[in-house]
């Protein structure tokens, strides 16, 4: 778990090849796991989904611990199985923690083609004016149309990502059972935090 843009879904292959067990639900589901989160391609259907998910199951040893980033119960339009919801909201937790400005410039970069198409993010964004009020909103649209992707994803974060997964972490709380932080998001930077994540899974599962 983390806050938004602490590259919790491009850590999964570095722990994979750490040799941990990962189960990545937003790959299989083709989405981003957030209002932002489409690709180009369209989702699979659910029981496309769901096949998919059930082999990459069956690749897991049931004896060893397996990683998968912190989601809601529903990827884009994808719903998880309960039985796998049951278990990821029951399991315990490793936090990442990076600072803001690195998150900013990771996240301009990762969703450089949303970021790209303003009329297709305004639409999206748009839809938030009910919770984040119209000023907001619109200090976003002024952001995304000077081009300044970096300082529009920094707000994005400030003004609505992150008060929800502040929220969200306090009933978590009593889950956390390591904490991992890093100072930067660059590649050699993720390569450490894998190395950290994987340490502290070794305590856990121990």
């Amino acid at each position: 778990s983390g806050y938004t843009g602490t590259a919790k879904t491009d850590l999964l292959p570095r722990l994979a090849a750490l040799d941990v067990q990962t189960l990545d639900l937003e790959g299989l589901a083709n989405h981003r796991g957030s209002l932002l989160g489409d690709r180009a391609e369209p989702q699979p259907s659910q029981k496309a989904f769901e096949t998919e998910l059930a082999m990459a199951l069956t690749r897991l040893d049931p004896a060893k611990p397996v990683i998968v980033e912190a989601e809601s119960s529903k990827i884009g339009l994808r719903l998880l199985p309960p039985s796998l919801w049951a278990a990821m909201i029951a399991a315990p937790l490793i936090t990442l923690d990076a600072p803001l400005d690195a998150r900013a410039r990771y996240l301009a970069q990762a969703y450089a083609d949303i970021l790209a198409d303003k009329v297709l993010l305004m639409g999206k964004l748009d839809v938030l004016r009910q919770f984040r009020g119209h000023a907001i909103v619109d200090r976003w649209a002024e952001l995304s149309a000077a081009g300044d992707d970096v300082a529009l994803c920094r707000a994005l974060v400030e003004d609505h990502y992150d008060p929800a997964y502040a929220t969200s972490m306090r009933e978590k709380a009593g889950r956390i059972s390591a904490h991992v932080t890093t100072n930067s998001l660059t590649p050699e930077a993720l390569n450490h935090t894998a190395n950290q994540i994987k340490l502290a899974l070794q305590t856990i599962s121990t």
